[in-house]
């Protein structure tokens, strides 16, 4: 799996290839249908199939001081695209300079000069270009005049309406993972260092490994029954705390996660915490004993709904 500027010259063995072309944040039903359809094409034609992302995401450009609301990082859509069968990402960095693109200038200087394109695969829905002059026509339009293909997929629904990053993004404010799960077919992931905190976990037996949410939506603060991912493979079952700590000062928000059965020095290390479901909000108790036997019916409560067969 090659990662691609999308501004440069692609490779001469990708070029021709199918492109599935949008955001992907997510990388849900409906993104997986579009980038399936753009495979299924590539290897029907034998030709190479390659997954085309913007980042930073367009309405971080535009609107920078909209609040976190990215749901995959590049590194983890590289590997789920990897995992679907692509043979490259193409990354379009969306700066000042694409935005000022016309449609036509994107069509003709990015898809058909850079990337060579036999073919593109996008939803319905997508827009691009300069004042998103662009849709799915212009594309089918512009394939005629410069000799490759375009096919839009239609949206996908679940439980009788369309699947979209934003009913991902309202789940997990709601805090509802499991319900964002099962429309991204996997549970939600925040992946990042592990950093050195207070230590507090330590002194009272429950270590964690703290993570900064950086440019994650913020689902709903709580205590959540997770999963993490270390580095070397190793998959351990946990219970975390993701908001603000407002059992001490000053208040600091991290994701922390306490894995059972663990001892092991992961600060520095990069891992992957999933959310597998939410078992209350964040509380303040009188008292560090207080607080102790909450998390140990936390952990309790997590170490039952990991065992349950969870996906």
């Amino acid at each position: 799996m090659q990662r691609l500027d999308g501004g440069s010259a692609i490779p001469r063995d990708l070029a021709g290839g199918i492109v599935a072309l949008g955001n992907f944040d997510g990388f849900h039903l409906g993104h997986q249908a579009v980038v399936g359809a753009a495979i299924a094409r590539a290897r029907a034609e034998g030709r190479p199939a390659l997954v085309a992302t913007f980042d930073p995401h367009p309405v971080r450009h535009f609107r920078p001081d909209t609040p976190p609301f990215r749901l995959t990082t590049l590194d983890q859509r590289e590997r789920l695209f990897a995992a679907a069968g692509a043979d490259a990402m193409v990354v379009f960095r969306f700066d000042g300079d694409l935005a000022a693109l016309t449609a036509d200038d994107f069509v003709e200087h990015r898809l058909v000069a850079a990337l060579g394109v036999g073919g593109v695969v996008t939803g319905e829905d997508f827009t691009f270009g300069r004042h998103k002059g662009g849709d799915v026509a212009l594309l089918r339009d512009a394939g005629l005049r410069h000799g490759f293909h375009a096919t839009a997929i239609g949206p996908v629904t679940l439980d009788g309406e369309p699947v979209s990053s934003t009913r991902i993004r309202d789940a997990l404010r709601a805090g509802d993972p499991v319900a964002a799960a099962r429309l991204l077919t996997r549970p939600f992931a925040i992946r990042g260092v592990v950093e050195h905190g207070d230590k507090v976990g330590r002194t009272i037996g429950y270590p964690t490994a703290n993570l900064n949410m950086g440019k994650y939506l913020r689902p709903a603060y709580g205590i959540y029954a997770v999963r993490g991912r270390l580095a070397d493979g190793r998959v351990l079952g946990g219970a975390a705390n993701l908001g603000i700590r407002p059992q001490f000062e000053p208040p600091k928000e991290l994701l922390e996660p306490y894995f059972f059965d663990f001892a092991g020095d992961l600060y520095g290390q990069t891992i992957e915490v999933e959310l597998i479901e939410y078992l209350r909000p964040e509380a303040k108790f009188d008292g560090l004993d207080a607080l102790m036997a909450q998390m140990e019916a936390d952990c309790a409560r997590a170490r039952e709904v990991l065992s349950g067969g969870h996906p």
